[in-house]
């Protein structure tokens, strides 16, 4: 084969359609707990955080909230995936080689938010949400009374169990009163609707039966059963750590921020110094974005640690 622009355009082509091919068909768990947000430039600032969103009655003159000056902040990240052809495939008809990286290639990209949201789970116990805290905390502050700072939690440290009653209680119960008695800075009800049970593999029994089963090991009826839905990640780096969420709602409880969606490119061009001197062409991917912290009112995480 001669390598000319007609060539290298049918390269582009045909390593680009494998790509697509398995950008398409991935099957990406992220967007079960997070909600995706566009951006148009290096980050977004998410000052609407700083309240819960919710109407009021209009009583005179309507009341407006001033947002801070400082808001929660997402600053957007380069991404990509390069594949490297070497001149002599190209003129030898050997391509084929290349198939298998660019549909891993593929299947990188479209797997990029599910790294981005999972990473962030896992740091929820570390890493600060929109109120300076941890995103999963003992003590959010949400307010004053009697001149007392007034905090919440929405972290847990009991082991997910459906061995008795008590220990399901303890666990999945805690978990749920937590979240459903979570209230606005007006101390409104928020009407959290935890539906999902985040959890390792090492927990997926445990969650799926806790779930699923009629009488819990002790023989007492189970009153967990059906109340939310199991999802099982790998990305997942605790064996104990699990987490319970409300993603009933336009906003979900973590952003994957896009601002550019994966796109094929090439280097192709002979004055480049990787064709002239080293006679390789690069094929690949290149993205931007990041994953950032939603509301903690909707999250409850345990460490699972007992």
């Amino acid at each position: 084969m001669i390598v000319n622009k007609s060539a290298l355009d049918g390269v582009f082509f045909n390593l680009k359609t494998t790509y697509n091919r398995a950008l398409q068909a991935a099957e990406p768990e992220w967007d079960k707990i997070a909600m995706k947000v566009t951006s148009s430039s290096s980050e977004n600032r998410y000052k609407w955080m700083e309240r819960f969103p919710a109407m009021r009655k209009w009583v005179g003159e309507k009341v407006v909230k001033q947002l801070k000056g400082q808001g929660y902040t997402i600053i957007n990240d380069d991404f990509e995936a390069t594949i490297e052809v070497d001149r002599n495939d190209i003129e030898d008809d050997t391509l084929g080689i290349y198939g298998p990286e660019a549909e891993m290639a593929g299947y990188s990209s479209a797997h990029l938010p599910d790294e981005l949201v999972f990473d962030l789970v896992n740091a929820g116990f570390v890493e600060l949400g929109y109120d300076g805290q941890p995103f999963f905390d003992t003590d959010h502050p949400v307010g004053k009374k009697d001149g007392t700072t007034v905090s919440v939690s929405n972290k847990g440290t009991a082991a997910l169990s459906f061995a008795t009653l008590a220990a399901a209680q303890a666990s999945f119960g805690a978990a749920r009163t937590a979240l459903r008695k979570m209230k606005d800075d007006e101390e409104r009800p928020l009407n959290i609707k935890p539906k999902i049970l985040l959890v390792p593999p090492a927990l997926e029994d445990t969650a799926t039966a806790l779930m699923s089963v009629e009488r819990l090991e002790d023989g007492k009826p189970n009153p967990y059963r059906n109340a939310a839905e199991v999802v099982v990640s790998s990305r997942l780096t605790s064996d104990t750590a699990w987490f319970l969420l409300d993603t009933t709602k336009p906003v979900k409880p973590f952003i994957f921020q896009e601002r550019k969606a994966p796109v094929f490119v090439s280097q192709t061009n002979m004055d480049s110094d990787s064709v002239f001197l080293q006679k390789k062409y690069r094929y690949g991917a290149e993205a931007r974005g990041a994953a950032g912290f939603s509301f903690w009112q909707m999250a409850y995480g345990s460490t699972g640690a007992g």
